[in-house]
């Protein structure tokens, strides 16, 4: 019998641990907490005859009751792949993978859409996998957003989940990073902007993560509007590619090349498909993401007409732009998904101006140059909250924005402040986007964005 480490008690980690068991390995997992919510976890897990070891942190020294009979360590992706504990299992030839790499190792008969991106990428697997659905086929979204990769592969295996027609992945630089044998046969690449370079240490690393993805893919759908993913046109070698474009950039004249006409229509070429109203999210940028999805949708062999349908029943996707209806004729959007600059100036470009904007959390590396002049134009007054409401203020005063700038510990009083000053400001928009990670207050964006929702519903009732 193989033995399997699993490192982490987060969902990746259990859905790891489980398919691991499943599949006939003795699983060990090893979390460093030993918190009420590991030890619940943990119970669970060993009901399901697997050994969990809490207060265990990412050390060798962890490892050594089994270090001469593992035969592969499993990863989260929240556990760098550069950690120094890794590259020594590494080095004494144990096998390191990310929990993805499992997943892949189960559903690779399956045909699978990988989807990635700085952002993006969960608005178009979300879309995907509605299309899909819609046109009959069964096509599960997971990994990034919704199921854990591992959490899918074991329904599929124990048959809770029907065989996917298609299996379409969100696929962060994080899962990318630890599962370079994913090879899609479609992959799909939104946009690239900086983002975890804390993490990857430079650009061009994070960029060759993403780009790595769709290079074993065997067709490349590409967004053309992205400056930086622009760049790589004529460098894909033997790879497939399909550009796509909101406008007429791309330079090749591939008669099937997805583009939109003057007068509002999506194109394959010359030969309009359907008109671009069929969706109704706001935004340049939700326009790519149709042209994305459409693409993807036509090479898994659904018809424009289906894709037409299906765009016009989307109810779009929680916690991006997501309307939460109005307050006091203030129209509120919960847009907690937006963990960067270049997301939150998405946000900001997508909603009825003035704004009162939340902003705040666990900040990152990255350029805020185009968010603090968007703020200039289209903010009335920002609310932060968080560890990084300080940092944050900074940057925002220093950039000699006009407005009213408040901090706050956390959204419980921020938000109450916020919705007071779009009252008096007669704002058009309140919206949560916060620029920023989660992780110093909440366990994801999720949870920050449900949170949200439940403040604007107290205060909608008061």
């Amino acid at each position: 019998m193989t033995l399997s480490v699993v490192i982490g008690l987060g969902r990746s980690g259990i859905g790891a641990a489980r398919l691991l068991k499943a599949q006939g390995s003795e699983v060990v997992v090893l979390e460093k907490a030993e918190n009420d919510a590991c030890t619940r976890k943990s119970a669970e897990l060993r009901q399901q005859g697997i050994d969990v070891q809490l207060g265990q942190p990412l050390e060798i020294s962890s490892f050594e009751p089994w270090l001469d009979e593992i035969d592969q360590v499993v990863i989260s992706p929240g556990i760098a792949w550069t950690h120094p504990t890794l590259e020594a299992l590494r080095t004494r030839g144990v096998p390191v993978k990310g929990e993805m790499a499992l997943a892949w190792e189960t559903l690779k008969k399956h045909p699978w859409i990988g989807i990635t991106g700085t952002n993006g990428k969960t608005t178009v697997t979300h879309l995907l996998h509605h299309v899909l659905k819609h046109g009959g086929l069964k096509a599960p979204m997971a990994g990034n957003v919704g199921y854990s990769a591992a959490e899918l592969a074991l329904g599929c295996l124990e048959g809770s989940s029907p065989l996917p027609d298609w299996v379409v992945m969100e696929m962060s630089s994080y899962q990318i990073e630890a599962a370079n044998g994913v090879a899609p046969r479609i992959g799909i690449w939104t946009t690239l902007t900086p983002d975890h370079l804390e993490r990857h240490g430079s650009l061009d690393a994070y960029r060759a993560i993403k780009r790595g993805l769709l290079e074993r893919s065997q067709l490349a759908i590409l967004n053309g509007d992205d400056p930086d993913i622009s760049r790589t046109r004529g460098g894909w070698g033997e790879t497939q590619v399909s550009w796509v474009s909101t406008g007429q950039t791309c330079s090749d004249s591939a008669s099937d090349r997805l583009s939109l006409s003057d007068d509002g229509w999506v194109c394959a070429g010359e030969r309009k498909l359907f008109c671009a109203n069929a969706l109704a999210m706001p935004g340049k940028h939700n326009l790519q993401n149709m042209l994305l999805v459409t693409a993807a949708a036509l090479e898994a062999g659904l018809p424009p007409e289906t894709i037409e349908s299906a765009l016009r029943c989307f109810d779009g996707v929680p916690h991006r732009l997501e309307s939460l209806g109005t307050v006091q004729g203030v129209a509120v959007f919960n847009d907690s998904k937006a963990t960067n600059y270049d997301a939150a100036a998405v946000g900001l470009q997508s909603v009825p101006n003035p704004v009162v904007l939340l902003a705040g959390g666990q900040t990152k590396q990255g350029d805020a140059q185009h968010w603090l002049q968007l703020l200039k134009e289209r903010s009335s007054a920002v609310v932060l909250f968080g560890a990084g409401a300080d940092e944050l203020r900074g940057l925002i005063e220093a950039s000699a924005f006009p407005g009213a700038v408040s901090t706050h510990r956390g959204l419980d009083e921020a938000v109450p402040h916020a919705l007071e000053l779009a009252r008096q400001q007669q704002a058009e928009s309140l919206l949560l986007s916060p620029a920023c990670a989660s992780f110093d207050q909440y366990s994801d964006f999720e949870a920050r964005g449900n949170h949200f929702r439940k403040l604007i519903e107290t205060n909608r009732s008061t």
